[in-house]
């Protein structure tokens, strides 16, 4: 009795699972880098699906951590120690993107460009 209701939740798992990925805004970027670009220096991000990322400053040595949290189609991040003028959460606008996508996104005047690049860089 108990091996076939294992069977069933175990069957509901890989159907509900694809269901709830489609759902998340933020699946493409799980595993895979964005590059962001204009402005001061080339950012890399990769968030993780634990609700953490990693932000990288390649041209100064910087990195910064902390989590990430959606809420409809805004995507907030909570920096440990936030960049210099950088204001914490800082919160902007999420679209869900797969890699090879590039797109601009702007705050005021400024504006950069995004691309979502495989794996981790």
């Amino acid at each position: 009795m108990i091996r076939p209701v294992l069977i069933s939740l175990a069957l509901s798992t890989v159907f509900v699972l694809p269901a709830a990925a489609a759902d998340d805004v933020m699946a493409g970027y799980y595993g895979n880098t964005t590059i962001s670009t204009g402005g001061m220096a080339e950012v890399h991000t990769v968030y993780v699906a634990d609700h953490t990322f990693v932000m990288k400053v390649p041209a100064y040595g910087m990195q910064f951590k902390g989590t990430w949290a959606v809420n409809g189609a805004t995507l907030c991040r909570t920096f440990e120690t936030p960049p210099p003028g950088q204001q914490n959460p800082l919160c902007l606008p999420i679209t869900a993107h797969k890699v090879g996508d590039t797109w601009t996104i702007g705050v005021g005047s400024e504006t950069r460009t995004v691309t979502l690049v495989k794996g981790i860089q």
